[in-house]
């Protein structure tokens, strides 16, 4: 994973920070045993949420760089599968298969479900069509394994008011990604052209969207 610079809202980047610091070696083991002893779940489950652009793929991959973990990243677009039943076999052997890969590794990897809006979305009620049933039994899958898990877990989702309620409970740890304020944006203007003087990039940061 490439080392790139990050700019975020004040805010974003407190908690970014005290994430990244939670999942350092020395840190995350001490904070499972903490989850046993309180009889807690010890999998640790995060939600990326904000609209599109605002830089949450990119932190989970920084955050892996900076922690030392690997990255296992869950495609949802070849797990779904126009044959019944198959997708619902896709998502268990991606769970499977993550379990091997945390008892096997050095340092918990972090299972990354990236633009996860479709999993995450609320459950249809009454689901008549195949397609919405294949939806919910996935849905219903990740939420049982999230249960159990042992690892490090990050969703990542555009959605901020369509989150289905039992996903929301399971993520002990959540971000909102909201677009840059014009502090962060002169930073992004003077980190891509260094020319500019403080006054240039605060102009452009002010008077351009990105």
């Amino acid at each position: 994973i490439r080392q790139k610079s990050m700019f975020y809202n004040d805010e974003e980047n407190r908690q970014v920070a005290a994430l990244t610091d939670l999942l350092s070696a020395e840190k995350f083991t001490k904070v499972q045993e903490r989850l046993k002893e309180k009889g807690l779940r010890s999998g640790f489950c995060c939600l990326f949420y904000g609209p599109a652009g605002t830089g949450k793929t990119e932190t989970v991959l920084q955050i892996a760089r900076q922690t030392g973990r690997e990255i296992f990243i869950v495609d949802m677009s070849r797990i779904r599968s126009k044959w019944v039943g198959d997708s619902e076999k896709n998502i268990k052997k991606v769970f499977n298969t993550y379990r091997s890969l945390v008892k096997n590794s050095e340092l918990t990897p972090i299972l990354l479900f990236n633009e996860a809006d479709a999993v995450l979305g609320i459950r249809q009620e009454g689901a008549q069509r195949a397609v919405d049933k294949m939806e919910n039994s996935i849905q219903n899958i990740i939420l049982q394994e999230m249960e159990t898990l042992e690892g490090i877990m990050i969703a990542t989702t555009n959605l901020t008011c369509n989150l289905d309620k039992a996903f929301e409970r399971r993520f002990i740890y959540k971000i909102e990604f909201e677009r840059p304020t014009v502090e962060a944006k002169q930073q992004i203007w003077k980190s891509m052209i260094p020319a500019l003087s403080d006054e240039q990039a605060h102009s452009l940061a002010k008077d351009y969207d990105l």
